[in-house]
């Protein structure tokens, strides 16, 4: 993902790079979540532990860029005050099946009736049952917690809004987002064939820039 900044002093110099890497989630039993999250599938990718009682633990969801840590002496929120942590997903059902069959506890699918209710802020009520209509990129969501409260919040995201990631970068991270958005694009390009009235022998090509500007937030072919 990038972003474009502009300077305060208006020199036009491209900011320097900040990747967010890590995210510290507050937790009571390490050895508790760190069961529970070996359980989801996600990635290992430390534990140490130091003489004078702090130890780390770093895991990473699949496909993500950025990882999650927990441990001792690691923060002094309070266990389980980890709200809305962001899982971002190509199909949010798929996912929610994935996530249940691990041991999760998964809601329903839904989407907000009022703009915020993912985040159980306000009235429950204000979550409405099933993804959302058309089925909106950025609308349907699950939620989750960990065996603290933590809570995750998943989020089907097939199209990007503008600027959101650099054209340069359209990476797919797994074998089934691919998959995903090869079938999106073949829905898409057989409404193509339909309106043109013939068959498209360049389909390679349309493919192509239809899942890159999908991913990218720029204009989809027609």
């Amino acid at each position: 993902m990038s972003t474009t900044a502009v300077p305060a002093d208006g020199s036009g110099a491209a900011p320097v790079d900040l990747k967010l890497e890590a995210v510290v989630v507050p937790v009571a039993d390490v050895d508790r979540s760190k069961e529970f999250y070996t359980g989801l599938g996600w990635r290992l990718d430390a534990d140490f532990a130091f003489d004078n009682g702090f130890r780390v633990v770093q895991f990473t969801p699949p496909g993500s860029p950025a990882s999650v840590q927990f441990g001792s002496n690691i923060t002094a929120a309070e266990p389980g005050t980890a709200q809305g942590l962001y899982l971002v997903v190509s199909d949010v059902e798929a996912a929610r099946a994935d996530l249940l069959q691990r041991g999760a506890k998964v809601s329903e699918v839904f989407h907000p009736g009022a703009p915020g209710a993912q985040f159980e802020t306000g009235d429950p009520d204000d979550r409405v049952p099933g993804p959302a209509d058309e089925r909106s990129s950025y609308g349907s969501f699950a939620t989750f917690t960990d065996p603290d409260g933590n809570t995750w919040l998943l989020q089907e995201v097939t199209t990007r809004l503008p600027g959101r990631v650099n054209p340069a970068e359209a990476t797919y991270t797994s074998a089934e987002d691919l998959q995903a958005a090869l079938e999106r694009a073949a829905a898409a390009h057989g409404e193509h064939e339909t309106r043109t009235g013939r068959p498209d022998e360049n389909w390679p090509a349309w493919y192509a820039a239809y899942m890159t500007a999908e991913r990218t937030g720029t204009e989809l072919p027609q």
